[in-house]
């Protein structure tokens, strides 16, 4: 098989070759070319090549190239969640659509590391946000998208974590229904799976937790509006996204609902990457302990007693301490 590709190969090229000029002066925008031939040097016309059918092969391109040239060129929109930060931690598909991209619209939460996994030559547009200092409304981007794609762009709208969990991602995809507009939602993993797997804290747990709830920890008005009482009940666990705000008024409230002050908490910062860092501690003592440890966003929380399980069964920042080690000793 390995001698017989390069030949097939050369010979699709030399095939492609002899129609450059003709799809150049019949398409003349660049992207609606490079759709143009990568949908012929991937689909049935390459197979028709590769099997010397050259002829049927040529008929075939000449008709797609007068149908892309008197259709209307419409985009496309991919939301894809680029997971918790590992970039290994991306889906094949999630990868696929990348690399086939245009354009890159990108939240504050996806690493450079990722970025460099979108085709070299996309246009890359930033429109993350934080705390009191977003760089573009969320209504501003669900435009964008719009406007994009109608003007016949493929773009991959890549955020953090997975797009439908406190991702925004319905609301985007809202606006792009509206008008019409073709999309995909591409899964990530979220952070409250890929964190706590990275730091050896189960979500759930046969002698802790028979079951989990995700909710976000934003403060509106210097207060969290959730169901505590709910939230405070024993043998499940808690994932805060977007608490460490408020994570004083967390432990407050977990407390006055019912909690413990000694029941376990852990903050990660950073998860799964190699800048991750873990701290434990409890509910009363927990914001002063992060205050001393001056922990930054990104974080996730977990609240409840699978707490108890980092210290035996953190894997993660171990073996990064086990690698970098051989790296300094030249192992």
């Amino acid at each position: 098989m390995e001698s017989t590709i390069p030949g097939a190969f050369g010979h699709l090229a030399r095939f492609a070759e002899r129609f450059r000029a003709l799809v150049k002066n019949k398409l003349t925008e660049t992207h609606a070319r490079r759709l143009f031939w990568e949908r012929v040097l991937s689909g049935p016309i390459a197979e028709m090549v590769f099997t010397h059918r050259t002829e049927a092969a040529e008929l075939a391109l000449r008709n797609q190239l007068d149908q892309t040239a008197n259709a209307q060129t419409l985009g496309e929109v991919y939301l894809i969640g680029a997971g918790p930060g590992d970039p290994d931690l991306l889906t094949f598909r999630a990868l696929r659509l990348m690399q086939q991209a245009d354009v890159v619209v990108y939240d504050r939460l996806v690493s450079p590391q990722i970025l460099d996994m979108t085709r070299r030559d996309a246009e890359k547009i930033y429109v993350g946000k934080q705390r009191a200092l977003h760089s573009l409304p969320q209504e501003s981007i669900n435009n964008l998208l719009a406007e994009l794609a109608l003007s016949g762009k493929r773009v991959a709208r890549l955020k953090g974590g997975d797009p439908f969990i406190f991702g925004r991602g319905g609301e985007e995809i809202e606006t792009l229904v509206a008008q019409g507009i073709h999309f995909q939602v591409v899964p990530g993993i979220t952070a409250a799976s890929g964190c706590s797997s990275y730091a050896g804290i189960p979500l759930t747990h046969r002698d802790h937790a028979q079951s989990c709830t995700f909710v976000t920890g934003h403060l509106k008005d210097g207060s969290i509006n959730l169901d505590w009482h709910r939230l405070a009940a024993p043998n499940q666990t808690i994932v805060i996204y977007m608490g460490l705000v408020g994570l004083e008024a967390v432990c407050r409230a977990m407390m006055e609902h019912g909690c413990s002050g000694d029941h376990p908490i852990a903050i990660i910062q950073q998860g799964t990457t190699p800048e991750q860092h873990v701290i434990t501690a409890t509910l009363a003592t927990m914001p002063e302990k992060a205050f001393a440890a001056n922990i930054k966003p990104p974080t996730l929380i977990i609240i409840g007693t699978v707490v108890t399980l980092h210290d035996k069964l953190n894997w993660f920042e171990h073996h990064g301490q086990s690698e970098n080690a051989e790296k300094n000793h030249g192992w």
